[in-house]
């Protein structure tokens, strides 16, 4: 694993605030370009977080956290009544940017609770809020450290995995969650293999974990989304893992649409699916499935492939970003306090210790 994290996000994470700038790795340019963007307002933030330039549940939480700082520090009125409402104005607008990724609301909840917390002074204040963002970033780098490790429970030598969308350091800043998982088993040595889902309809796969794994030399293969259940089928897969959005207290996951697929399909063939993720994307208020709100995105995503479009004009689309998975058939939730079982009402509880 590498070195121990800095206490905060820097230069070379996917998300970092330096000077008076968020600055992100804009991920639509990979992997052709390494292109980094720097971010002013809340506004640019909720900006980029809708458009994908940054994306991955825990990273957009931490984009959100410095999102409402920039907001706070933007303030001229002076006074801490001022700071506050610039602040509270730029949850509502980062909060608006995506529905379903549930790190986002964690953190902007924490940014909220921290303009109550301690003394109205402007200069307080303002430290209070850069010290919350500070404390997010830290708490997402530290929380999938240990997923990461306690992860290798479930990856044998030689381990064959099929993974779907992007969740290594890109989507979580550092360590990354189901990919982090892979990558920390090829760096102790397991000699693991990857099969990638290309995971249409705007290939975080082929661009992004792909991408990912080949700067960190792990063998990998990529597929079609729909060979999956070939590949499931000719015994070319040990396990599936993936990360995830939001989870409910019972264990139902929403992540990339195709998980659910892939989740069935694994199921049939009798080989286990894992759901790497930390406590900070569990909704505790979301009771099961039935209480996620899932994100559609616009139809042009669907209709066309980068700048070729594939489908003829005026085609009706349904675009969701997300689908759910049922508890029953997750075999195993990789957390930070370890991996946890069903039945998950239960076993989730050890995320509130």
């Amino acid at each position: 694993m590498p070195g121990e994290s800095s206490l905060v996000p820097e230069p070379g994470d996917s998300v970092f605030f330096e000077g008076d700038s968020l600055c992100v790795i804009d991920q639509t340019a990979l992997p052709t370009e390494t292109v980094i963007l720097g971010l002013k307002t809340p506004e640019e933030t909720a900006d980029a977080i809708r458009r994908l330039a940054v994306r991955g549940a825990m990273a957009i939480g931490v984009a959100g956290a410095y999102g409402v700082l920039l907001g706070a520090l933007a303030e001229t009125g002076g006074d801490a009544a001022s700071i506050k409402r610039a602040a509270r104005d730029s949850i509502r607008v980062i909060g608006a940017s995506r529905p379903t990724a549930r790190n986002l609301f964690w953190a902007l909840e924490r940014m909220d609770d921290a303009l109550g917390e301690g003394e109205d002074d402007p200069a307080l204040l303002l430290e209070r809020l850069r010290e919350r963002a500070k404390e997010i970033a830290w708490e997402t780098i530290e929380t999938n450290r240990l997923l990461v490790e306690a992860g290798q429970e479930v990856i044998g030598e030689k381990a064959s995995i099929l993974t779907h969308c992007n969740s290594g350091a890109l989507a979580a800043l550092r360590y990354g969650s189901a990919l982090g998982v892979i990558i920390e088993a090829h760096r102790k040595g397991k000699d693991v293999r990857v099969y990638v889902d290309e995971t249409r309809p705007l290939l975080q796969g082929s661009r992004l974990t792909a991408w990912e794994l080949q700067r960190e030399g792990v063998p990998f293969t990529l597929i079609s989304d729909g060979a999956a259940g070939f590949v499931m089928k000719q015994g070319l897969v040990d396990l599936a893992i993936t990360g995830a959005d939001r989870i409910a207290a019972n264990g139902d996951t929403a992540n990339k649409i195709g998980t659910y697929s892939l989740a069935v399909l694994a199921q049939a063939h009798d080989i286990p699916f894992y759901i790497a993720a930390p406590g900070s994307t569990v909704d505790w208020d979301a009771a099961g499935a039935a209480d996620i709100v899932i994100e559609e995105r616009d139809a042009e995503e669907l209709v066309k492939c980068g700048r070729l479009t594939v489908a003829p004009d005026g085609t009706e689309v349904y675009n969701p970003a997300f689908d759910i998975t049922p508890a029953d058939d997750i075999e195993g939730i990789i957390t930070e306090k370890g991996v946890l079982r069903r039945p998950y009402g239960e076993s989730l509880k050890a995320l509130l210790d």
